[in-house]
């Protein structure tokens, strides 16, 4: 906080008692300017959070002789002027470092890549890129947002492809929201990335819009929002079933929530053996001759529910002897923690929505025997950075024009081999996303050694 205060020493004493009645950590108060009639400081504290740093704030407010001149969050701090930039792999310290860089050496590789298509890759920055596309439908679980305002975002998960799998990424935030439009878009920028990463794009739309791009693309697309988030899950899975001593091919899975993660959850789980899986939705479980179904529920209704469970979320929980695992991909609160009491034995609950799960993880913890969310202020954190950056590494390393179900299937293998059997237990399920083995060792799984 920046203060204009009067000019009494006694003041910076009033200001740091404020704070730490309300409950805040003052770190520094430095004065900024002096006069005889007015002192500017600034003071440095800590808050719990957003709601938090306004009532600290006030309490300064409050302070006889003291008015609030301009607030900043360490956050957006952060986030002044973007947080990447585009920076030169070469010198260009002289004349002749100029003319091999641009022209006219740069002519003669251009030429050579006009004579020599595939070498795209090797000599640009093709080889070792991806776009970051988004139309700012579906952001975090801020929704329907905007391009602009999913920037930010799509900065973050740049951000995140360099630090963890060394990959240029670019935002590309697209101001239009017509499947065609954007179909249309990505083809166009196509030639300048190895990758398309879809992110934040709201289901439906974006079942079509990866479709028509690898239909129509000799480079992978990837919707991270659905795959990304069915690799790290699979993982989880896999460990909490040997944590509770289970077979995930006999595990009797439900579903909350039939979007995109949702539709990709269940698809990789039948891909990796699962048979018993119960999708439920906001008007109950979904079967194959259920009404109102959208055309992308209808096909999932086709290939789950064997068993025709029919009801609520709760019915299909306790259902034939109760269900062994609990997936949530929907909304808060939609999860009784006694419900879990009628699972099966041993039950596994994963609540992931964002940024306020189907069930309180502590809550949950009473009754289920592993519990993981999408939360950082608990255990097994579902979290998609395990998954991408590595994924996309292999795919760069590798070259490849799509991606397989197969290539999921062992980028998931992969993330629950790096947790050891010594280090396996309820609260540990997944490596922490800086494990530096995740990235290497999903890449390795995706480019097939």
């Amino acid at each position: 906080m920046r203060l204009h205060t009067a000019p009494d020493h006694r003041v910076v004493g009033s200001v740091a008692t404020a704070i730490a009645e309300a409950g805040g950590i003052v770190t520094a108060i430095d004065v900024a300017e002096s006069s005889n009639t007015r002192l500017v400081l600034d003071v440095t504290c800590s808050a719990g959070d957003a709601d938090h740093a306004h009532q600290l704030e006030e309490a300064v407010d409050a302070v006889e002789g003291v008015e609030v001149y301009k607030v900043s969050d360490r956050t957006f701090l952060l986030h002044i002027g973007g947080k990447i930039e585009v920076a030169s792999r070469v010198p260009l310290k002289n004349r002749d470092d100029l003319s091999m860089a641009y022209t006219p050496g740069v002519g003669r590789v251009s030429q050579a890549l006009y004579e020599n298509p595939d070498d795209v890759r090797r000599l640009t920055i093709k080889g070792n890129s991806v776009a970051v596309v988004t139309d700012g439908s579906a952001v975090l679980g801020l929704g329907n947002i905007g391009p602009g305002a999913a920037l930010p975002v799509m900065e973050g998960k740049a951000a995140l492809f360099k630090r963890f799998a060394g990959i240029d990424a670019w935002p590309i935030c697209l101001d239009t929201q017509d499947t065609d439009e954007i179909v249309r878009t990505v083809e166009l920028i196509a030639p300048g990335f190895g990758g398309i990463n879809l992110e934040d794009i709201a289901a439906p739309r974006c079942f079509e819009i990866e479709q028509r791009l690898r239909e129509r693309l000799d480079i992978p697309v990837f919707h991270d929002d659905q795959h990304g988030t069915a690799i790290v899950v699979l993982a989880a899975l896999t460990n909490a079933m040997r944590v509770v001593h289970k077979q995930l091919a006999e595990a009797r899975v439900v579903v909350a929530g039939a979007g995109a993660a949702g539709t990709a959850i269940v698809t990789l789980l039948l891909a990796a053996g699962v048979t018993d899986v119960v999708v439920c939705d906001r008007d109950g479980c979904l079967t194959a001759d259920g009404e109102g179904l959208s055309p992308a529920q209808h096909e999932l209704a086709k290939v789950t529910n064997p068993r025709g469970v029919t009801g609520s979320l709760h019915d299909a929980l306790a259902s034939d002897g109760g269900a062994d695992v609990f997936i949530g991909v929907s909304a808060p609160g939609i999860l009784q923690p006694e419900w879990i009491a009628d699972m099966a034995d041993r039950a596994v609950v994963f609540a992931l929505a964002n940024p306020d799960p189907e069930v309180d993880p502590g809550e949950a913890g009473r009754y289920a025997a592993v519990v993981a969310s999408g939360r950082s202020d608990y255990p097994n954190q579902i979290n998609n950075v395990l998954a991408f950056p590595g994924v996309f590494r292999g795919l760069l390393d590798a070259r490849a024009h799509e991606i397989t179900v197969d290539m999921l299937l062992r980028a998931a293998e992969a993330i629950a081999l790096v947790v050891k059997d010594d280090e396996l237990n309820p609260s540990f399920i997944v490596p922490n996303v800086f494990h530096p083995d995740v990235p290497t060792a999903v890449a390795a799984a995706v480019r097939g050694r």
